[in-house]
């Protein structure tokens, strides 16, 4: 380290001293050379330093910004690392590679549209049965996913997944995204594949039930989480889908048993914290439920169900200040959930706010007749949709 220093050091003085006299500033190969071999050692703070002292020399070396976005990206600061490729695209030839880097760091920082359009983009320069170009069709296939895109997803998880026969994780991807895509066949496809591979795995017990959940046969979701359960206890999020279900069966009692096995596989889980404390109120243990709430509320305070509780909870100890503070929250993170509605404008009427009351139920029949709009407009559409076929039936049986 301490040579990379004196090294460093030595090339300032070069180029102070190139830079005198009104003169362009040089850049020195040994720097350039000093910045790849700390980049290659991993000493990432002062390979940093290194291609700082190069954009010094100059400022439009699209090399030294591609080369400190890589370093950011290293760092898993992605984010920083963006304006840095672009920066050095600006600057330079449209390089592949940095490209592809930005396009991973836009993918990694959440900014999936963006990422999309760079890789659809690189794809077409590359041949279709190159690494590269396989690399890229995963990376699509993965940004539509998380994007909720699952159709979309779908023929670039199949390609990836042909490809990589043996690779579970991509194969339950493919599932859930035809699963959600309400492509059954798809779907069936891919879970016979997942048998072949792990015939007895946690994973595919709960792509049963997620299948099982999504045609409404809730009780067969259930059993087939817990023989999930039953293969490995430890598998993620596993115990807070078997207590969702039970949640939302009315089973409070075996859901918070479910959700705190959840956290005793993963304390911090605020999702787990949230539906326990839930479940705990719903109960009648508004205290224990309380302390669950302000718990999750310090991990992410951004769930709109714990405000509601919260609500709940501090209304019923006739805390309506604090109610009021919870319940708003809720209202400004789901402004259409009409049990909030419903609860501020009883907490309105009970304070003696009868306009505040007044509004509040104002807009609760205004969701409420929205809702009846929407499901007469479905049942609508799918009577307008079935009529052609109905229309011809008629017509063929009077012939």
């Amino acid at each position: 380290m301490k040579y990379w220093i004196c090294m460093i050091m030595t090339i300032v003085l070069t180029l102070s001293a190139v830079g005198g006299g009104g003169q362009t500033p040089v850049i020195s190969t040994n720097l350039r050379e000093t910045a790849l071999a700390l980049e290659r050692e991993g000493d990432n703070a002062a390979a940093e330093a290194a291609w700082k002292l190069v954009l010094e020399a100059n400022g439009s070396n699209p090399e030294a910004y591609a080369h400190m976005g890589l370093l950011e990206a290293r760092q898993k600061h992605y984010t920083e690392a963006v304006p840095l490729y672009r920066k050095a695209l600006e600057l330079g030839p449209q390089i592949p590679s940095v490209q592809l880097n930005l396009g991973l760091a836009l993918f990694k920082s959440g900014e999936l549209k963006q990422s999309i359009e760079i890789f659809s983009a690189l794809i077409k320069s590359q041949p279709t049965d190159s690494p590269q170009a396989m690399q890229l069709t995963t990376l699509l296939g993965m940004a539509h996913y998380g994007l909720g895109e699952y159709a979309l997803a779908i023929p670039y998880l199949k390609e990836a997944t042909a490809a990589d026969a043996q690779n579970l994780e991509l194969k339950m991807v493919l599932a859930h995204s035809c699963l959600w895509a309400k492509q059954h066949q798809c779907f069936l496809d891919v879970y016979q594949e997942i048998l072949a591979i792990a015939p007895n795995s946690a994973e595919a017990y709960m792509l049963a039930g997620d299948l099982l959940d999504g045609m409404k046969d809730r009780m067969g979701a259930i059993q087939q989480y817990r023989a999930a359960i039953r293969v490995n206890p430890l598998e993620p999020r596993v115990h807070w889908s078997l207590g969702y279900l039970l949640w939302a069966q009315n089973l409070y009692k075996e859901a918070a048993a479910e959700f705190q096995a959840e956290l005793n596989n993963t304390p911090d889980d605020a999702q787990s914290l949230t539906y326990l404390a839930d479940s705990e109120i719903r109960l009648n243990q508004y205290e224990t439920g309380r302390q669950l709430l302000e718990k999750a509320n310090l991990i992410n305070p951004d769930i709109e169900m714990i405000h509601l509780d919260l609500g709940i909870v501090f209304n019923d100890a006739g805390r309506r200040e604090d109610a009021l503070r919870e319940l708003k929250q809720a209202e400004q993170l789901d402004p259409v959930d009409q049990n909030v509605h419903w609860r501020l404008g009883h907490l309105y009427q009970m304070m003696g706010r009868i306009d505040d009351a007044k509004a509040e139920f104002e807009t609760l029949h205004r969701l409420k007749d929205a809702m009846e709009v929407d499901l007469h407009k479905k049942l609508l559409d799918a009577e307008i949709k079935d009529y052609p076929a109905t229309a011809s039936s008629t017509a063929h049986a009077e012939k």
